[in-house]
């Protein structure tokens, strides 16, 4: 690493967060923080184990009550502070990002302007919590209803937006009242440690907020969830996962929301604008080297349009530079590692194997790294294995189709619901085909959907819940009604 970059690194506590303190594992044990553009070791951080977790979870159940009760002014300073203090560090925190995870210095700078988002909007939100007063039908009684915060919550990021995701996570969590628990994603702690530092700073009381990154999710989580005082989890990343923790909720019942896996398709009509619908592409297939649950994973081009689009497309992903993400110039990241590289090959080769087309790409990159290089691929069977399989890699396949039905038909064939993509130019075939597609979001005439102020969340297996928007908040509270009689 070079000078800079080391210091970026060492600078990050490396040690659990637990009741306010860092302090070492019960074990002993560290896990290795690896760059996945050289396939080098940046550094370790300490391994939780069950140990830890309990002991994290004593401190949550131990500062919850009184926690609870904090203004919601305070906690909405504390957040505000968070805001301020991630803005300020851009630059460092989208380094320490984009050496650990691998994304562009401009994409990290982007994700860390994102996650303070998330602490300035719900921030807003902890002064907004309402309940209500009314009568009763027959007029005889009153009803009162009030918000309370659910209480300990679980919660549980993903590698891929290492610093956004928790920003979205832990942002309503403190702004509802609730202590939280975070573990990262053993690829990507060191971005969450650093969010917690920050958030140390802005004034998060002590035990409120705990960090565990574990190389052993379930000597950390399941323990957890079985115990009982966990009462909420927020989970995002794969659909299989998210089922196995759904079933350890159920034993205590346990509040959810689930952030799951997505095969979103991208359409493009006759009649839509060639230059927007190839730049939202690119926008919604290559943010974050295309590893991302909202990520277009086919896009379906009506017959008439099908032959520029992937034209177009195809010059704009050939023309995009390959490489370490710290060096100026560079718009394409290795992927996480070795195995998603592989899977990404693999998916190539089966779909050119059914007779498509290599438009450009279809190889890995050069380097030590785990580069694949922009890839679109043209008259892609939909049969094709990657059609219902989450790609999670910089390659773009061209689906042809020949009428409105077939594109919706198409596009629903999936057990997935995250978010689709439309572009067209007739407003009432923009608003048919978006009440008939089977997503929890909609990109209509534009190739990113993702906003602190706007519900996301999917329908199907993609998930339940909504983070964000005014309904983020609703997903750590709890409602409460008092009937009161006599009046």
């Amino acid at each position: 690493m070079a000078g800079h970059e080391e210091r970026v690194v060492d600078g990050v506590a490396k040690r659990l967060l637990i009741g306010g303190e860092w302090r070492d594992p019960a074990s002993g044990a560290t896990l290795k923080v690896e760059d996945p553009s050289t396939g080098s070791v940046l550094c370790e951080v300490a391994d939780a184990g069950t140990e830890d977790a309990f002991a994290a979870l004593d401190a949550a159940g131990r500062v919850q009550p009184t926690w609870a009760k904090h203004p919601p002014r305070e906690r909405g300073e504390i957040l505000r502070r968070g805001y301020e203090l991630l803005m300020q560090r851009q630059e460092d925190l989208a380094l320490l990002m984009t050496l650990e995870m691998g994304k562009p210095l401009a994409e990290s700078r982007g994700e860390v302007a994102y996650a303070a988002d998330f602490l300035r909007w719900f921030a807003e939100e902890a002064v907004r919590i309402e309940g209500s007063y009314s009568m009763a039908p027959n007029g005889q009684a009153r009803f009162l209803v009030m918000r309370q915060p659910v209480g300990p919550c679980m919660l549980i990021t993903p590698w891929n937006f290492p610093m956004a995701m928790g920003a979205r996570k832990i942002g309503p969590a403190i702004a509802a009242g609730c202590t939280a628990i975070l573990k990262p994603a053993p690829q990507t702690p060191l971005s969450a440690l650093a969010l917690a530092e920050i958030l140390q700073e802005a004034g998060v009381p002590e035990g409120v907020l705990s960090v565990l990154p574990t190389s052993s999710a379930g000597a950390v989580t399941e323990p957890l969830l079985r115990d009982g005082r966990i009462r909420k989890v927020s989970f995002t990343g794969s659909t299989g996962v998210g089922r196995m923790l759904l079933e350890q909720s159920a034993e205590h019942v346990l509040r959810t929301s689930m952030e799951l896996g997505g095969n979103a398709p991208f359409l493009v009509f006759d009649d839509a604008d060639v230059d927007a619908a190839v730049e939202g592409a690119m926008q919604a297939k290559m943010r974050n080297i295309g590893e991302a649950c909202t990520a277009a994973n086919r896009l379906y081009a009506q017959s008439g349009i099908a032959p520029e689009f992937a034209r177009r497309l195809s010059e704009r992903m050939g023309a995009l530079t390959v490489g370490r993400g710290t060096q100026e110039g560079v718009q394409v990241g290795p992927l996480i590692d070795a195995k998603a590289r592989e899977k990404v090959q693999h998916l190539v080769d089966d779909a050119v194997n059914r007779g498509a087309k290599v438009m450009v790409g279809g190889e890995p990159g050069d380097g030590a790294g785990y580069f694949y290089r922009p890839t679109v691929l043209s008259d892609v069977p939909q049969e094709s294995e990657l059609s219902g399989t989450e790609i999670f890699g910089p390659v773009a396949p061209i689906i042809p189709f020949q009428s409105e039905e077939e594109a919706l038909a198409d596009a629903n064939d999936t057990e997935y619901g995250l978010v689709s993509y439309v572009y067209t130019s007739d407003l009432n075939r923009a608003l048919r085909v978006s009440e008939a597609l089977e997503t929890g979001m909609v990109g209509l005439n534009q190739g990113i959907v993702s906003n602190p102020a706007a519900p996301f969340g999917g329908i199907k297996h993609s998930g339940l819940g909504r983070e964000g928007g005014r309904v983020g908040i609703e997903e750590f509270l709890e409602t409460k009604y008092i009937g009161i009689g006599g009046v």
